[in-house]
């Protein structure tokens, strides 16, 4: 049996084998798998162009004067004189009080200075009677003294005569309100008819209108990077100023940094900046028509610019990669292999964003085409134009 097994599988070796023989040399015809082709990528020459440089912070618009007007003395108030919600420019009449009992003591004020006077001339004129006769016999010298104290007592009587006269003055005039500044005038909190006085509170609140403070907060870091910016261009009073409204459109007027806060708030790491901004009234003031566009109170997005456009080394934003270790671009080297070139970025211009440390004037990065790059794979560079940045080819 077991020969007859061995006899029954050599006629199929052979012919395995010769079947292989003769497979062999076409097995070993066929090429290898071809190496795939570096990925090709756009290039470009980093370069310098002037950027204006830009910071953005939110603000909040605050009147420089805020006047309460309060009653300085107690009276019926007779008349209100104002268009609530209107401007109002300073010595305007604005409210009225009772003056009845004020014009009455002014008189009265005034007949105690008329007596005080007559009082002091008559004890003048008995004054001079003792000296003259300080060289006869009839001169007494108790008289005398009588006659000096007197006159000095009668002149002291006079001062206070006159200065009570110029206090009732001063509470008659306290019967007219008037604006002691230029501005915006609030809704009334006393009709009249009602008895105010000094405790009563605010009457009124008048908000001045121009120009107006924009206070915001500032990080110390960008303070820092501000001051360095523009310590070449004037320092930071010389920074264009510029202002963005609730609706996104574009405030018409321009602002002047005029105040930097000498403490830095410990619980955010800030310091506040202050800016004088114009707030012009549009259209007629005396109708009552006019406007103005900013608001005590409101917020505003405030943007800090360079003076002037300074020169500086851009690359795309969409050139730059990131990753632990930083931000980089990637560049190409004499063999055509992909590099890591670390950058330290500055403020975004457009499409761009400013480098300041890492890429140089004239040195080449890829700028399209970075999602097919690998550190050290080889490429197939493209140079591209800056005006013209059009996908480079795919391979």
């Amino acid at each position: 049996m077991g020969q007859r097994t061995a006899s029954g599988w050599l006629p199929s070796a052979i012919a395995c084998w010769a079947l292989a023989a003769s497979a062999g040399p076409a097995l070993a015809a066929d090429p290898a798998p071809a190496s795939r082709p570096a990925p090709v990528v756009g290039t470009l020459v980093a370069g310098t162009r002037p950027v204006t440089q830009t910071r953005q912070f939110t603000g909040r618009v605050q009147a420089i004067d805020s006047v309460a007007l309060i009653p300085r003395v107690t009276a019926y108030l007779d008349e209100r004189l104002f268009k609530e919600g209107s401007e109002v420019h300073k010595g305007d009449l604005l409210y009225k009080l009772e003056q009845g009992p004020f014009q009455a003591n002014v008189l009265t004020q005034q007949g105690a200075v008329a007596q005080a006077k007559a009082t002091t001339v008559n004890s003048g004129i008995q004054l001079q009677r003792q000296k003259n006769l300080q060289n006869s016999p009839a001169f007494a010298k108790e008289n005398f003294d009588n006659a000096v104290a007197s006159a000095r007592g009668n002149v002291g009587a006079l001062l206070s005569a006159q200065g009570n006269l110029q206090y009732a003055q001063i509470q008659l005039d306290y019967t007219e309100i008037r604006a002691p500044i230029d501005g915006r005038i609030t809704a009334t909190a006393v009709n009249p008819g009602n008895v105010v006085s000094p405790n009563s509170g605010a009457l009124a609140t008048i908000v001045s209108q121009d120009p107006m403070y924009v206070l915001f907060p500032v990080a110390t870091r960008d303070l820092l990077a501000m001051r360095s910016s523009f310590a070449s261009q004037g320092g930071l009073g010389a920074a264009k100023l510029t202002f963005t409204l609730a609706d996104g459109s574009t405030y018409d007027q321009t602002g002047k940094l005029d105040y930097v806060a000498p403490t830095v708030a410990t619980n955010t790491d800030t310091l506040n900046l202050r800016a004088t901004v114009p707030n012009p009234l549009h259209g007629a003031a005396e109708s009552g028509t006019g406007s103005r566009t900013l608001f005590d109170g409101e917020f505003v997005t405030v943007t800090v610019g360079d003076p002037q456009p300074q020169t500086q080394l851009v690359v795309p934003r969409a050139a730059v990669l990131a990753d632990q270790q930083g931000t980089y671009v990637y560049g190409v080297d004499d063999k055509g292999d992909a590099t890591r070139i670390d950058i330290t970025l500055g403020d975004e211009d457009g499409t761009d964003v400013v480098v300041r440390h890492g890429l140089k004037p004239g040195q080449t990065f890829i700028a399209d085409g970075i999602q097919r790059v690998h550190l050290g794979q080889k490429v197939d560079a493209k140079p591209m134009s800056r005006d013209n940045n059009a996908p480079a080819a795919h391979g």
